[in-house]
């Protein structure tokens, strides 16, 4: 009887050992057509505010918006593997360009082309090759 215990006991702690070994959910990739209704969106956002605070000058809150989705995008074209990567190499470079913009730190004025430009271009492409 008491073994009886033990390997019932043994057997439950390798089922709950098992279920806490079980990967945990994955965070949910957009689909690529999601991604860019959220990425144009914020660039839609952008320019409906006009641009940059003209009161301040400072445009880094207005950047960061726009950069976010354009990770979420780029992550999105990245699990996309019916259409591939080589499909997606004009709108890399963009992001890319966006990135490096970024990569410069606070608003200055000499990496607003780079975030800002580059995501009406990105915007502009993805209107002529829209993905389903």
């Amino acid at each position: 009887m008491l073994l009886a215990a033990v390997v019932m006991g043994t057997s439950a702690c390798g089922g709950e050992e098992e279920a806490q070994k079980k990967p945990s959910a994955k965070p949910k990739v957009p689909s690529v057509a999601e991604a860019t209704k959220t990425f144009q969106d914020a660039v839609a956002d952008f320019d409906a505010a006009d641009g940059c605070p003209k009161a301040t000058g400072a445009c880094w809150e207005q950047m960061k918006d726009v950069a976010k989705p354009a990770r979420e995008l780029r992550k999105a074209m990245n699990a996309d593997k019916r259409t591939g990567p080589e499909f997606y190499s004009p709108a890399y470079a963009l992001l890319d360009k966006m990135e490096d913009g970024m990569a410069l730190g606070e608003d200055a004025f000499s990496n607003r082309p780079s975030v800002l430009g580059s995501a009406h271009d990105l915007s502009d492409w993805l209107d002529e090759h829209p993905v389903q």
